[in-house]
């Protein structure tokens, strides 16, 4: 098997055999394009999410449970000045539509970048290397930060405004895509081109990686990885809290539930892509986009236990991922 996929582009021509496949099963083009519209736009939304707590989890070798409750605030956060810009939402101006959302999404990222930071620093750094630890304080700290939705913003499920411009679908012949899903996939891949560049070609993603490999080498170089490492939980968080921004539009309606319902699809996406690695997350992250949405459609029933199938399928063939960026 690996060497046929070898042949046709490698464990990256995963999402194109399960596109032809859908196509089969499916025997509609237009509706098939619509699903794989959606499924794409599903898994750049996702990967927003999965990079952060991939990058915590792999490159730091924290796990962190209270992942989620980036995504909440940021899905809120949003929410809450998107309402507070409404007539700048509602105006018959691009421009203006696409300030107040990119504001929505900035006060969002912003957020988790400095919730990220204090996060890190108060609640993380005294149990590094401890995982059990890890795990109950940062389960502790999601239980908190729930509390502190309902205290905030209160238990009734929040309607979320779209700009005027992304409402409605862009029609070609008997296709139909929303404008959202094709404005969250440019993002996503703006976000991952980005991070690539940001980890594989400039001299702090360098640090990082060797940092990763050998903290005590680099240290005695003189570089301050502890501040690196911050500013990876930092970068993390803040890509949960993006994630979370842009997922409150694509839902339209959010409860203080949101991160919780997302953290099982966003493990299952950093357990196939593999550890630490951003290449990793979005293939992982556009296998699962896609895969719920045709599973969605032909399956109903079986909607809910496609990505947990998936996942078993991928570790059985390939235990740690499918591009782990390390093979502990």
């Amino acid at each position: 098997m690996n060497a046929a996929l070898d042949r046709v582009g490698g464990v990256y021509a995963l999402p194109v055999i399960l596109a032809i496949i859908a196509f089969a099963a499916i025997g509609s083009a237009s509706t098939w394009v619509t699903l794989t519209a959606a499924g794409l736009a599903m898994g750049m939304m996702i990967f927003l999410m999965a990079s952060g707590l991939s990058l915590i989890f792999g490159l730091m070798d924290v796990l962190n449970f209270g992942h989620s409750a980036f995504v909440s605030f940021g899905a809120f956060i949003a929410a809450s000045v998107l309402a507070a810009l409404g007539v700048w939402l509602a105006a018959d101006s691009v421009l203006l539509n696409l300030t107040a959302l990119m504001a929505a999404i900035a006060a969002a990222t912003a957020f988790g970048a400095l919730a990220g930071w204090g996060f890190e620093r108060v609640i993380v750094k005294p149990v590094y290397k401890d995982h059990l630890r890890q795990i109950l304080i940062t389960m502790g700290a999601l239980i908190v930060a729930e509390q502190l939705l309902l205290a905030i913003w209160g238990g009734t499920p929040i309607a979320v405004a779209r700009p005027a411009f992304l409402t409605g679908s862009i029609i070609i012949g008997d296709i139909a895509i929303e404008s959202y899903r094709i404005f969250a996939l440019l993002l996503g891949l703006v976000v991952y081109i980005a991070m690539y560049f940001a980890l594989n070609r400039t001299r702090i993603g360098l640090l990082i990686r060797a940092g990763v490999e050998n903290r005590e080498m680099v240290e005695s170089l003189g570089f301050r990885i502890d501040r690196l490492f911050i500013g990876v939980f930092m970068a993390g968080s803040a890509l949960a809290a993006m994630g979370g921004a842009m997922w409150a539009g694509y839902q339209s309606l959010i409860t203080p539930a949101l991160g919780q319902e997302l953290m099982i699809i966003v493990f299952i996406v950093v357990i196939i892509g593999g550890l630490g690695s951003i290449q990793g997350s979005l293939l992982g992250a556009i296998l699962v986009g896609l895969m719920t949405n045709y599973v969605a459609f032909l399956f109903p029933k079986l909607a809910l236990a496609s990505n947990m199938l998936l996942m078993m399928a991928v570790l059985l063939w390939r235990p740690y991922g499918l591009k782990p960026a390390v093979k502990g």
